[in-house]
């Protein structure tokens, strides 16, 4: 163990130089696994971007600064993007996903700069968990390309007005929970559940799921079996925000309560927020418009990674998915977990 992990570990903070000092080791670790000696020389300049001290003191936040763990987290990310090529997907491949306005980058940003994802389960349009979770990736690459220089968080703004369970696909859930946690760690800034079914908040107060999932709160100090599948529902929704550190990014917030809208107002200014979450500004999603700054991003990411033109569809990308299959997803994108096995993980992040 490494001294500035001896440090950590003995509840000490870690200095700017200790900090600096562990992402060189990462770094030098990924510059000495050969695998990705391809991905260097047929795109220098996203491996260069990708492995940013920024990029990687992510990775190390998320491991709580262990640098084997770390590492581990960091080249398993890598060879994702490898055979995924996030960056190449275009808004050609993904616009019938985004047709609903089921995820998009709103104009308003919070008072910090931070780029804001609207997202509203009611307009789920799609059956196919490989196309959800594709369009899903592009929204997160479209956000950071957004992200201001000294930002490199994003808010989520998730509307639940009209949302019934017919929205939500557990086998969905579990996909992207395993890529925005896996591939996009420390990127949420905050998580805000705007008007959310009025269960989901208890059971994601309830910090040891694996145990508790299937219970519900009877009353002060009592728990009981539970079989609705409401609260199965609720337990596998909020179970990729259960994480320590990021369960204080997820605030609930009801219309009708003065004491959760405040976060909003301290979060936002009024006039700019749409007003479907309270806000003062009547912007109406218009795929039209929409696409049009959709495919700008597209040509300015093209000149980001040292393209003069945008890139023909990948294998992956091109192949088109069973829309009538929701099982049907990419095993060179998402990695075939299972509810234990995700509720594993979360615990070994936890125990550090």
């Amino acid at each position: 163990m490494n001294p500035q992990q001896k440090k950590l570990n003995s509840n000490g903070p870690l200095t700017l130089e200790d900090q600096h000092k562990l992402i060189i080791e990462v770094r030098e670790a990924i510059n000495k696994n050969k695998s990705f000696e391809k991905m260097k020389e047929n795109s220098p300049n996203e491996f260069s971007r990708y492995c940013s001290d920024a990029s990687i003191s992510r990775y190390l936040r998320a491991r709580n600064w262990n640098v084997k763990k770390a590492v581990k987290m960091f080249e398993a990310s890598l060879t994702w993007r490898m055979a995924y090529k996030p960056e190449e997907i275009l808004w050609e491949h993904v616009a019938a996903e985004a047709e609903t306005g089921k995820i998009y980058r709103s104009s308003c940003k919070d008072k910090n700069g931070r780029v804001v994802l609207v997202l509203t389960p009611r307009f789920q349009n799609s059956k196919s968990v490989r196309a959800q979770v594709k369009y899903l990736v592009y929204c997160m690459e479209n956000a950071i390309l957004n992200l201001p220089s000294d930002q490199e968080q994003m808010i989520w703004l998730i509307d639940f007005h009209g949302f019934n369970l017919s929205n939500i696909s557990i086998k969905s859930t579990k996909e992207t929970a395993f890529v925005l946690q896996e591939q996009y760690p420390e990127r949420l800034g905050l998580a805000i559940l705007y008007n959310p079914p009025k269960f989901f908040e208890p059971f994601y107060k309830v910090r040891s799921l694996p145990y508790f999932a299937g219970q519900q709160v009877l009353g002060p100090g009592q728990t009981g079996q539970c079989y609705d599948p409401e609260c199965q529902i609720a337990s596998t929704v909020v179970k990729p925000f259960l994480e320590p550190k990021t369960a204080n990014k997820v605030k609930f917030v009801y219309s009708d309560d003065p004491n959760t809208k405040t976060i909003m107002e301290n979060l936002f200014c009024m006039d700019e927020l749409e007003s479907a979450f309270g806000g003062k500004h009547e912007e109406h999603f218009d795929i039209k418009k929409y696409a049009e700054k959709m495919k700008e991003d597209d040509a300015k990411r093209a000149v980001l990674y040292g393209r003069e033109s945008c890139p023909e569809p990948s294998s992956n990308i091109n192949s088109e998915p069973n829309p009538d299959n929701e099982e049907a997803t990419d095993t060179n994108s998402v990695k075939e977990v299972d509810e234990e096995e995700i509720s594993m993980e979360t615990r070994k992040t936890d125990d550090g």
